[in-house]
Formats: structure tokens, sequence, C-alpha cells
């Protein structure tokens, strides 16, 4: 597994991290680790893990977000 970080914007509640934690859920080729306010921790079994599809998941849940490692 390869794990990555993203650093997201606009999450201020609960409310932010469910509705963050089902966006990365819904693209499939993410597993979530640890989704706290500001931040989630992920995992792919891909060696090149598919962080733009998570951003773009994000994107469209209304979050902007941006790799940190």
């Amino acid at each position: 597994m390869r794990e990555f970080i993203l650093r997201i914007d606009g999450m201020h509640c609960g409310s932010c991290v469910r509705r963050v934690t089902q966006a990365l859920n819904s693209t499939g080729s993410v597993e979530v680790e640890e989704v706290r306010i500001g931040a989630a921790r992920l995992n792919s079994p891909d060696e090149n893990p598919p962080v733009e599809a998570a951003i773009a998941a994000l994107a469209k849940a209304g979050y902007s977000a941006r790799l940190e490692r």
C-alpha cells in the first residue's frame, strides 16, 4: 500500500469530515485511513496513487485539496 496525505481547505466541522470521507470513498480507488479537519490520510494499492482522482472528487464535493506528501 502506498500512503499519501492531502491537505484539504474549507473543512470546518464533523459534517465536513463526513462529506470529505464520502467523496473520497466514491472514487473506489483509495482506502481512507483517516480524515480530520484540514487533512486526509489515504492508502492506495497502486504504485502511483490516484491523487488527481481524489482531488477531483473533493472538488466536486466543494473542497479544494493539494498533495502534502
